[in-house]
């Protein structure tokens, strides 16, 4: 199986690189560009074929390695592999 994490700052939190991107669009002629939140996309492949261990596995990689709570959010999703 595979888990999709994607990670984004917290709502409030300085997100100094998410700035300069949208002061670079904005100066590219993008006017409308209100804000930009720059995150993380991580690919975990596991050996899992119950779905619901796969998604205890996750919240678990998560909290405990991939993922700073106290300014990140973060959502996950679980793919079965094809093949």
């Amino acid at each position: 199986m595979l888990i999709k994490f994607f990670i984004k700052p917290r709502k409030g939190v300085l997100d100094p690189q998410g700035r300069a991107v949208a002061e670079n669009l904005r100066s590219l002629g993008f006017s409308t560009v209100k804000d930009v939140k720059v995150g993380k996309y991580i690919e975990v492949y596991v050996q899992e074929t119950d779905r619901e261990k796969a998604k205890q596995m996750a919240v678990e990689m998560a909290k405990k390695s991939l993922v700073n709570e106290i300014i990140e959010d973060y959502e996950f999703e679980i793919v079965e592999e094809q093949g």
